[in-house]
């Protein structure tokens, strides 16, 4: 799914450079009025799409290679991750273990009783580290790998009704 999206992006990348390749290919019309003018700026606005071209597509690679997010289809066996149920409702959340050990990736299985809630995860300073949608009649997995251990806070990152902003709870890592 992520290479179907990467490669879409890329191909409309590809579309806008043709257009503009083609209005500054057929811009060039000759103004008798100021040449030297005209040709000096015709130089400025190639060279101008030329850096812009390349600084487009070093950071769109240098921002995407390696994805950011793990990939969350991967299954695990054994005892290669930690499984944790999420249950949103208005206004809290169950989880199920709320205890979980560092290093090892956590599988969170989130899911919601009512309306959509965003799970999203906080370290001590409020940083958010990992984030997914709770939606009615879906589970979504998120799995994330804590590097140390302390209390994470859960917070609901979609209004989701008069008590959203009490919707916190507590995941502690080992």
């Amino acid at each position: 799914m992520i290479s179907t999206v990467y490669a879409i992006t890329l191909v409309g990348i590809g579309l806008v450079i043709a257009v503009f390749y083609f209005v500054i290919a057929n811009s060039k019309e000759k103004d008798e009025d100021y040449p030297s003018i005209t040709q000096k700026w015709y130089g400025v606005r190639s060279k101008w799409f030329i850096f812009l071209l390349t600084l487009g597509v070093t950071v769109s690679i240098l921002s995407t290679n390696p994805f950011p997010t793990p990939d969350q289809k991967k299954e695990y066996s054994g005892n290669d991750y930690q499984n944790v149920t999420v249950d949103s409702h208005q206004w809290y959340w169950v989880m199920t273990p709320s205890t979980v050990k560092a290093g090892q990736p956590v599988a969170f299985q989130v899911s919601s009783a009512d309306v959509n809630h965003g799970f999203g995860i906080y370290d001590e300073k409020l940083t958010l580290v990992a984030q997914t949608q709770a939606m009615p009649g879906y589970t979504n997995k998120l799995v994330h790998t804590f590097d140390k251990p302390g209390k994470y806070k859960i917070l609901c990152l979609e209004y989701c009704g008069l008590a959203h902003h009490a919707m916190i709870s507590e995941l502690t890592v080992e």
